[in-house]
């Protein structure tokens, strides 16, 4: 069984008064502590009258806060005003952007260990992991502040005498970004590193269930903005339910619309973009495979799926939801990963030497608990794990056993392996040629990360080719999950085909022109048309 070490710290000190470790974390980054309601709508002041939102912490079960929305008036407002700061950012040279994003970047990385804790506290991801998100932030800034001053377009060679061709990128407008409750600080942090580098104003809309990271950030960046004479509303926040999310969406106002969630959702979404002609950076689904060869480093192998599988309590969206083994190897390896899980640390994810942290909400819980059952339903075999934990200590939180389990079938269409669940569940198949293992590999609906194991240099060869993984992550002798901030980041297939982050996806974050300058004393057409009487 895996290890209990650790008790959940603090003591609530009454019915509405938070408990010591909540109460210590929220006063650091000017949230007030036991407020009895606390504003959810910033765009240059903030406000909110509309319906409450309650921050639950999945460690303890205790409310952390109460939060109030936005109404439709409120949020009718708060868009007519990031569209107001976009008016005023996109005059502002892109050099003098990225000075305000090195000053944003000073700013959180004052700041970086406490809004972690805050990660940890609301959404449930250990310690390190929480700072590690508040870092992608700080990551990706430097990244934009260098980028600013990079963001270039192109000079075409015209067939024409005398002329020239220019592709010229220019702010698209406001952002909409819609994040999930997972990485309730670094995707925010993706989308609008890049949309201001690139001049344009943004609307965040976080996960209704951590109102409190998202607030907390944008105290942050509302202070560097102040202190610059720029409007707020250049990172307008507004919290909410279906309905702000669906109007954000909606809104002629806000040409693109960065949406990361389940695949479900995603649908209607992009739907809803494309009806009104706009642009949408999808990051949905993952259901993400690690492959691992006969001839894969055991040393380095297990330990990265065991990260893979665990890490965030299998809720990241690169999380390793699928193991496939070669047959030769299978049994060494199951018996050195088994072990590994037998030795975790489950407790307070604000405790340094914790490992396993609790699902997010109970909800997720019940998915967790009905995936097992289809398991066990199914004659998979449940080689650990598979239920809640039953410590006291637990009781109050949202704590599970990861579970590593073999169906009976490796078919692909099984919704055993076709379907993402969002829990430490990994399901494990065995293959004999790495062809097979590939096949499995792509037929699943989604598409987000892969992960082969070899030291083969062609089996590397077959993996990131035309007939290797179709993933938009393939990585070689890596985990699945664990991105870095450099490289362009998103999956393909049901999984959105958006980029955030590095590489180029800065470019979605424009609008292009193709700009044909005549220099000369002639205007002759293209192709050589004669239109002339």
């Amino acid at each position: 069984m895996m290890l209990l070490r650790h008790t959940v710290c603090g003591t609530l000190q009454g019915a509405r008064s938070l408990s010591t470790r909540a109460s210590a974390i929220l006063s650091s980054l000017d949230i007030p502590a036991g407020a009895a309601e606390l504003p959810g709508v910033y765009d240059g002041q903030w406000s909110g009258s509309g319906d409450v939102l309650e921050s639950v912490c999945p460690t303890t079960g205790e409310v952390l806060a109460r939060v109030r929305s936005a109404t439709p008036h409120e949020l009718h407002e708060a868009l007519g005003k990031s569209k107001e700061a976009y008016l005023h950012l996109r005059t502002v040279p892109a050099p003098k952007r990225g000075e305000l994003l090195r000053q944003i970047r000073e700013a959180l990385s004052a700041k970086r260990d406490v809004l972690g804790a805050l990660v940890s506290l609301e959404m449930g991801k250990i310690k390190t992991e929480g700072i590690g998100e508040v870092q992608e932030f700080v990551d990706i800034c430097d990244y934009a502040v260098g980028l600013s001053r990079m963001m270039n377009g192109r000079v075409v060679a015209s067939e024409r005498p005398g002329h020239t061709i220019l592709e010229v990128p220019n702010p698209i407008g406001v952002v909409g970004v819609l994040t999930a409750f997972n990485f309730p600080v670094a995707v925010y942090g993706w989308n609008f590193s890049l949309s201001v580098a690139a001049g344009n104003a943004n609307v965040w809309k976080p996960s209704p269930s951590t109102s409190l990271c998202s607030i907390a950030i944008t105290k942050i960046i509302a202070r560097v903005l102040e202190k610059n004479g720029l409007p707020g509303a250049i990172s307008t926040l507004i919290t909410g339910g279906k309905d702000v999310g669906e109007a954000i969406v909606a809104s002629q106002d806000v040409p693109l619309v960065s949406f990361t969630g389940s695949e479900a959702v995603g649908k209607v979404v992009g739907k809803a973009v494309q009806s009104k002609f706009g642009k949408s950076i999808l990051e949905l689904g993952g259901n993400n495979a690690s492959i691992i060869m006969p001839d894969a480093d055991m040393s380095l192998a297990v330990p990265a799926v065991f990260f893979g599988a665990i890490g965030t309590a299998g809720q990241r969206c690169t999380s390793t939801r699928r193991l496939y083994l070669h047959r030769a190897i299978a049994p060494k390896f199951l018996d050195a990963l088994q072990k590994l899980y037998a030795t975790i640390s489950v407790g307070d994810p604000l405790v340094d030497d914790t490992l396993l942290g609790p699902l997010h909400t109970r909800a997720a819980v019940g998915i967790y608990s009905d995936a097992v059952e289809r398991l066990r339903q199914s004659g998979a075999e449940i080689l650990i794990g598979g239920r809640k934990y039953d410590h006291a200590a637990l009781s109050q939180g949202n704590f599970v056993q990861p579970t590593i389990a073999v169906p009976r079938t490796t078919d692909p269409a099984d919704k055993i392996w076709s379907t993402e669940t969002f829990a430490p569940i990994l399901n494990v198949g065995l293959f004999d040629e790495l062809e097979q293992a590939i096949e499995w590999n792509n037929a699943v609906p989604q598409g987000l990360s892969s992960s082969l194991w070899t030291r083969d240099i062609r089996n590397v060869g077959k993996w990131i080719g035309p007939k290797g993984s179709d993933a938009g992550i393939v990585n070689v002798n890596v985990g699945t999950s664990g991105a870095e901030i450099g490289a362009a980041f998103g999956g393909n297939k049901s999984t959105g085909w958006g980029r955030e982050s590095g590489g180029d996806a800065w470019k979605q974050y424009v609008r292009w022109s193709a700009c044909t300058v005549n220099f000369s004393d002639a205007a002759p057409l293209a192709q050589g048309v004669n239109f002339s009487t």
